[in-house]
C-alpha cells in the first residue's frame, strides 16, 4: 500500500517538474477558488458562474490540439517555460481587476479563457516528458507522485484561500498566485528536456489529423477519454459548491467543500502502492468511474456538511485512482512520436469534462435547485459509464501483460536503456 517514491529518487528532471507542480497547484487552486467566488460576488448568478467554465472551452481545445502538435515538432522545455510566463500574467491580470474599484464581470471570462489557452498549449509538453525522464517501470509510481502533488495543492490552497477572501478579498489570493508562477519558472529552468528525435514531424495540421487517426483507431486509448469525459461531464459541479455552502448556512465551509475531494485522493495516493500490481487498467478506470458517479449521487442528499464532504471525499479518491489507470495505459503504450499529440487530446479528456460538467451543473441548478443538479448529475454518469463499458470490449479487456502496443513499447524502451548504458 505504501507510495512508491522511486522516480524522485532515480530522476532529477522527474524532482524539478515535481517540485514546480506543487507550487503551481498551490497557486493554481487559490484562483480557483477566487474566480467562482468574486463572479458569485459580483452577479449572485448559478448560471454566470458556471459559463466561467464555458469561456474556457474553445481556447482549450484548440490550444491543446495545436499544443500536442508543438509538443512533437519542437524544444518541449522552451514551450513550458513560455506558457508559463504567459499563465504568470493571466493571472497578474486578475489582480489588476480585482484591485479597480468596480471591478469587471467580462474580465473574468476573458482572462479565464486565455488562460485555458495557455494551460492547453502547455501541458501536451509537460505530459509527454514525463515517460522520458521515468523509467518505464515505474510510470504508474510517477502517476501516483503526480497525482499526490495536485492533491496536495488542492487540499491545502482551497482552504487556504477561503481564509485570504474573508480576510483580505480575492485580490490576496491572485496576489499569491503571481507569486508561486514566478517560483515555479525557477524550478524549471534547470530542467535538462531530451533532445527531439531528428524525424519529429512538422506542427502542422496534417501532422495533427495523423494524431487523431491514431487515437481514434485505438478503441483503448479512446475509451480512456471517452469514459473520463462521460464522468466530468456528468458528475463534476464545483460550480455548485458556493451556493451549497450557503444552504447549509456556513459561507466559511466553501474551502472544505473545494477539498474534500482532494482529501480523498490524497488518501488514495499515499497508500497507491498497490496499483503497481493491476495489470487490467480499462476494468480499473471503469469500476473508479461508476464509484465516482454514485458518490456524487449521495452527496445530493447528504443532510449535513460532514456527510456532505465525506461523499465528495470517496469521489475524489475514486477519480485519482482512474486517472492513475488512465495515465498508465497512456505512458506503456503511446509511441514517443505521438506522445505529444496525444497528450493534446488527453487534455481534452481530462479538462473540457469538468468546464462542461460546471457549465451543466449552473444550468441544472438554475432549473432544479443545487442538489437535484448535483444528484441527477451522479446518476447520470453511472448510466453513461455503464454504457460506454458496453460499447468498449477492448477497453474494458485491456490488459499491461498482453496488450501489443504495451508489449512493442515495453520492448522499445528496454532496447533504448540498453543502447544508452552501452
Amino acid at each position: 500500500m505504501r507510495m512508491d517514491l522511486g522516480p524522485l529518487r532515480d530522476s532529477r528532471d522527474f524532482r524539478l517538474l515535481f517540485g514546480s507542480g506543487v507550487v503551481t497547484m498551490f497557486g493554481t487552486f487559490l484562483t480557483l477558488v477566487a474566480v467562482p467566488l468574486q463572479m458569485k460576488e459580483l452577479t449572485g448568478s448559478y448560471l454566470a458562474v458556471g459559463l466561467v467554465s464555458a469561456a474556457e472551452f474553445v481556447p482549450m481545445v484548440v490550444c491543446g490540439l495545436w499544443g500536442g502538435a508543438i509538443a512533437d515538432a519542437l524544444d518541449r522545455r522552451k514551450i513550458i517555460l513560455w506558457t508559463e510566463a504567459g499563465l504568470c500574467l493571466t493571472v497578474l491580470a486578475l489582480l489588476v481587476n480585482a484591485l479597480l474599484p468596480d471591478p469587471q464581470v467580462w474580465v473574468l471570462y476573458v482572462v479565464g479563457a486565455l488562460s485555458a489557452g495557455f494551460g492547453s498549449l502547455q501541458r501536451p509538453s509537460m505530459e509527454s516528458l514525463m515517460p522520458r525522464v521515468v523509467r518505464h517501470d515505474q510510470l504508474a509510481a510517477a502517476a501516483a507522485l503526480s497525482a499526490f502533488r495536485w492533491n496536495l495543492g488542492a487540499i491545502v490552497a482551497p482552504g487556504l484561500s477561503g481564509l485570504i477572501a474573508a480576510s483580505y478579498g480575492v485580490s490576496a489570493a491572485y496576489a499569491i498566485n503571481v507569486v508561486t508562477f514566478l517560483v515555479s519558472l525557477a524550478l524549471l529552468w534547470p530542467v535538462k528536456a531530451p533532445p527531439q528525435a531528428e524525424d519529429s514531424p512538422d506542427a502542422s495540421l496534417r501532422s495533427l489529423v495523423d494524431g487523431l487517426r491514431y487515437a481514434v483507431g485505438r478503441s483503448d486509448l479512446m475509451g480512456t477519454y471517452l469514459v473520463d469525459i462521460a464522468a466530468m461531464v456528468f458528475a463534476f459541479s464545483t460550480a455548485l459548491y458556493p451556493f451549497l455552502a450557503d444552504q447549509f448556512g456556513v459561507p466559511g465551509a466553501l474551502g472544505l467543500f473545494y477539498s474534500a475531494s482532494a482529501v480523498g485522493s490524497l488518501i488514495a495516493s499515499v497508500t497507491s502502492g498497490w496499483t503497481g500490481h493491476v495489470h487490467r487498467h480499462g476494468l480499473g478506470v471503469i469500476l473508479a468511474a461508476l464509484v465516482w458517479g454514485l458518490a456524487v449521487a449521495l452527496a445530493a442528499v447528504m443532510p449535513t456538511v460532514w456527510t456532505l464532504f465525506a461523499c465528495l471525499a470517496v469521489a475524489g479518491a475514486a477519480d485519482m485512482i482512474s486517472g492513475v489507470f488512465r495515465a498508465t495505459i497512456w505512458n506503456q503504450t503511446i509511441p514517443d512520436s505521438y506522445r505529444g499529440r496525444l497528450a493534446g487530446i488527453e487534455l481534452l479528456s481530462y479538462t473540457s469534462g469538468p468546464m462542461l460538467g460546471n457549465a451543466r451543473a449552473g444550468l441544472m441548478a438554475q432549473l432544479g435547485g443545487a442538489r437535484f443538479s448535483l444528484g441527477a448529475g451522479g446518476l447520470l454518469c453511472v448510466g453513461a459509464v455503464a454504457a460506454l463499458t458496453a460499447l468498449l470490449p477492448r477497453f474494458r479487456d485491456y490488459d499491461a501483460r498482453t496488450d501489443e502496443h504495451a508489449v512493442r513499447e515495453r520492448a522499445r524502451r528496454e532496447e533504448l536503456a540498453r543502447t544508452q548504458a552501452a
